[in-house]
């Protein structure tokens, strides 16, 4: 029997694997610059950064397997070639990311030291945290995730409480498709089949005797319970951004605006508490995601004992290495790889999450490949030709808010469903 502190751990666990570098520094840019429509830009930001991630958490739930398990209808060939994509993408952008953050916001206000030794100390402890493999979900659940929520509740309560709800102007042309693409840059859908995977395997080592039904159980529940806790999170980041308009220059970058915040909230105070919440919160999710690729390695390695532990080796001096570069030089490389890869991973989430009947291999098949094609023109408009193409883009649906795979998923889902009912009647099933 799964019990209510088991689920309440998980759930904190899973709110701090998702909980890192982007979804830190995105959210107020986006309510600093949506003014009095932050609740809309906030809405688009829970879909892609919140809603999706849940539901690969669910799809997990369901699986309780590995990412592996997630493209595997699609064929092996593909899911294996998709797994490798995601995690070589995720131990070279988003967890190197969280070094770049922690060093910008954490470190270099406080101590003068360079990005490559705040790099290496950072993924040395990253290591270290990575081979006590069967602890994880105890520490970031039980201690880390706590930290975390308090520092920022501490900033949100401050703002809603001590300032005038005085709102700017928005700026965006539409608030809900602008948070639903900066929601891309948090890579939560992405950290969802990777890290979901890192519950997976921790649960299994705690609970070996649990059962399906109960472990599903549990991952269903923590998921939505870590869902609602980044929502409010999410919710209050904007709207803390929103409130703050009249205090920073309308050309204030990422970095410089939550740093910002956090000095006028938390006040002479500010640099010591706000490099403990950055600290943490990037840390907790560059441990998950190297887990998360050292246990998929491992699960395609079996036999061999040095795996687990080669691959946390590379992840970590990847992380160095990457971790040298700026945050918004790390956002901007990371744009054009995003666009192509997060929908097929929204479409494979959402396979996999709804009812069996719906979810033929044949039905994966056409879905996943369809969204790959009316991806590119999405990748090919992030990296600056999108004049090049506009002939074909025009009659895409969507394609000029950057989401011209939607619609076409759509309808091959739809007509692939239809086409499988009638083969199903003349087959006489």
């Amino acid at each position: 029997m799964i019990r209510i502190k088991e689920t309440l751990v998980t759930a904190f666990a899973l709110f701090s694997l998702f909980f890192g570098a982007g979804n830190l520094i995105l959210p107020p840019q986006l309510g600093f610059k949506a003014g009095e429509l932050w609740w809309l830009v906030a809405f688009g930001f829970a879909v892609s950064a919140v809603l999706i991630p849940i539901f690969g958490i669910l799809g997990h739930a369901k699986l309780q397997g590995t990412m592996f398990d997630f493209a595997s209808k699609v064929s092996s060939s593909f899911s294996l070639i998709f797994c490798f994509i995601i995690y070589g993408v995720s131990i070279s952008l988003p967890s190197p990311r969280t070094a770049s953050v922690t060093h910008e916001i954490g470190i270099a206000p406080l101590l003068d030291n360079s990005s490559l030794s705040t790099s290496i100390v950072y993924f040395v402890l990253v290591f270290i945290f990575v081979m006590n493999r069967s602890k994880i979900l105890d520490i970031i659940g039980k201690y880390l995730t706590p930290a975390i929520i308090l520092i920022l509740l501490s900033i949100m309560g401050i703002t809603l409480f001590s300032f005038p709800l005085d709102f700017g102007t928005n700026t965006f042309n539409n608030p809900v498709i602008e948070g639903i693409l900066e929601g891309y840059q948090t890579f939560d859908a992405i950290g969802a089949i990777v890290v979901g995977g890192v519950i997976i395997t921790s649960i299994n080592l705690k609970n070996k005797e649990a059962s399906y039904e109960s472990k599903k159980a549990l991952i269903f529940r923590a998921g939505w319970l870590a869902g609602f806790g980044l929502i409010m999170i999410y919710a209050g980041l904007i709207f803390t951004g929103a409130v703050m308009h009249g205090h920073f220059d309308p050309a204030i970058s990422r970095t410089s605006l939550i740093t910002g915040i956090s000095k006028i909230t938390l006040g002479s105070n500010a640099n010591l508490f706000f490099g403990i919440l950055v600290s943490l919160a990037c840390f907790t999710t560059a441990v998950g995601i190297v887990v998360g690729t050292a246990d998929f390695v491992k699960s395609r390695f079996p036999k061999s004992n040095k795996a687990y532990l080669i691959t946390a080796l590379i992840s970590c001096f990847l992380g160095v290495l990457m971790g040298q570069f700026n945050v918004d030089y790390i956002i901007a490389i990371a744009l054009p790889i995003l666009m192509f890869v997060y929908p097929i991973t929204i479409v494979l989430i959402l396979l996999n999450v709804i009812p069996e009947k719906f979810g033929s291999p044949k039905v994966f098949r056409t879905v996943v490949f369809t969204t790959i094609l009316f991806s590119v023109p999405d990748f090919l408009g992030s990296i600056g030709l999108g004049n090049e193409i506009e002939s074909i883009t025009r009659w895409i649906p969507l394609s000029k808010l950057s989401m011209g795979w939607v619609l076409p998923a759509l309808v091959v889902f739809i007509f692939a469903n239809i086409r499988e009912r009638g083969l199903s009647k003349t087959s006489g099933f």
